[in-house]
């Protein structure tokens, strides 16, 4: 098979939760297992350090490649779901995984799907897992693709932990409460292990500290060690200054201007602190040089995004309602007449928070995004319409983003967002 074809074999074959949700989600280990086994557990061949949380687990597991990779380390990054290319889920320094990998991984392996019958997810984990030992990376960051202890990137034994936040998502498989959604991503602490919580949150914060404690695991809280300020934001980047519990600060410049950053950026400066007590060396340059250039250097998009100055158009990947809640303070802090709101989402999500709280004095472009897993336009029209918003809808997110576009004023702010597979048809 060439590349294509070897692409729609795996989308075709195998369940991918990204685009079918529920039925492709399994809560086993034994395939990811199971395939490691046949690949001489590659997973145990490289060091990691392991992501993951509601929001941010993204945005940090770029940040946190970027110093490593600057600082001279051979830096695997294994991340999900992807906007443009497959082959932006797995990096080394930067660099996408060949098109010849994939088709031959596919190729060597294909008896052994046949057989094992594993998921789209624990297919690319494999793979992942497969291309980082053969290429003997120093370090890889392992983002967790959904929950974290049956998530089939939980078979690794990393140096550090972290877990960014606790919110509302994927409540239909993690469960209804944030407790019970604390619960699952807690899975991926282990013993002796160090962890960090980005985010110490009343609500949940029991939940770590017991796991942690059952496991031995020395825990921290990022949130509790740091003080980050914003400074200025110009030439596209973000000026923001950090201060320790000893009152000691650093100046930093962030590409990712996001104001959700400022959380981010806390998990990454407590994880290199834990990083240069293990033996690494990682400078103050190091920090400064990567995170002026995580986008360059990661190849991250479609967080807080610039597409077009005339009208500034942005993108956001925010999806539950913590994640719109931090696109809305970004949305707060630039000045504009009029917002043009360029929105679609997947089937399977609760709507009724997140429709609450956007503000009824923008005009929205109701879309599907071009997968199978998207809400229909008119229904998500309906229950907008309910909810007190007022727009029109259109037959893709390309047209969508054309008449918001075309309507909008010099003065005006277009906005698109919603869902990740909607600024994946605008990046």
């Amino acid at each position: 098979m060439n590349y294509q074809q070897t692409l729609d074999y795996l989308y075709n074959q195998l369940p991918m939760f990204t685009r079918v949700g529920t039925s492709a989600f399994k809560k086993d280990l034994t395939n990811t297992l199971a395939l490691c086994k046949v690949l001489d557990h590659p997973q145990h061949q490289f060091k990691s350090v392991h992501i993951g949380g509601t929001n941010g687990k993204g945005s940090t597991s770029h940040m946190l490649a970027a110093v490593l990779q600057t600082a001279g380390y051979k830096t695997g990054l294994y991340t999900s779901p992807h906007l443009r290319d497959f082959r932006e889920r797995i990096r080394i320094n930067g660099e996408m995984i060949s098109e010849q990998e994939v088709i031959d991984f596919v190729a060597d392996h294909s008896a052994d799907f046949e057989q094992i019958e594993p998921s789209f997810f624990e297919m690319t984990v494999a793979l992942a897992f497969d291309h980082f030992a053969k290429h003997k990376v120093d370090i890889a960051i392992i983002e967790v693709g959904l929950g974290g202890r049956l998530d089939s990137t939980n078979v690794i034994r990393p140096l550090l932990s972290i877990i960014t936040n606790i919110g509302w998502d994927h409540m239909n498989l993690l469960g209804d409460t944030l407790p019970l959604i604390a619960s699952e991503k807690a899975g991926i602490i282990k013993e002796n292990t160090p962890v960090i919580i980005g985010e110490y949150q009343d609500e949940v914060a029991n939940v770590f500290t017991k796991k942690a404690e059952e496991q031995q695991a020395p825990i921290i809280f990022a949130s509790q060690l740091w003080e980050i300020t914003p400074l200025t934001k110009q030439n596209n980047l973000l000026s923001i200054q950090a201060t320790d519990t000893g009152n000691q600060t650093s100046d930093y410049e962030l590409d990712l201007t996001g104001t959700y950053q400022l959380k981010n950026v806390k998990n990454v400066l407590a994880a290199v602190e834990e990083l240069n007590s293990q033996g690494f060396i990682i400078s103050e340059d190091h920090i400064k040089t990567a995170l002026k250039q995580v986008q360059k250097l990661t190849g991250l998009a479609g967080r807080w995004q610039t597409l077009s100055t005339d009208p500034l158009t942005i993108c956001d990947t925010g999806h539950n309602p913590e994640g719109v809640q931090e696109v809305l303070k970004n949305i707060a802090s630039v000045k504009y007449d009029h917002l043009h709101f360029v929105i679609g989402v997947v089937n399977d999500k609760d709507l009724s928070k997140i429709l609450a709280m956007l503000p009824k004095d923008a005009t929205y472009y109701f879309s599907k995004p071009d997968i199978p897993r998207g809400l229909d336009a008119e229904s998500l029209y309906q229950q907008a319409t309910q909810a007190g918003l007022n727009g029109a809808t259109y037959p893709s997110v390309k047209k969508a983003l054309q008449a918001a576009q075309a309507a909008a004023q010099s003065n005006d702010l277009v906005f698109v967002g919603g869902s990740t597979f909607v600024v994946a048809e605008v990046v």
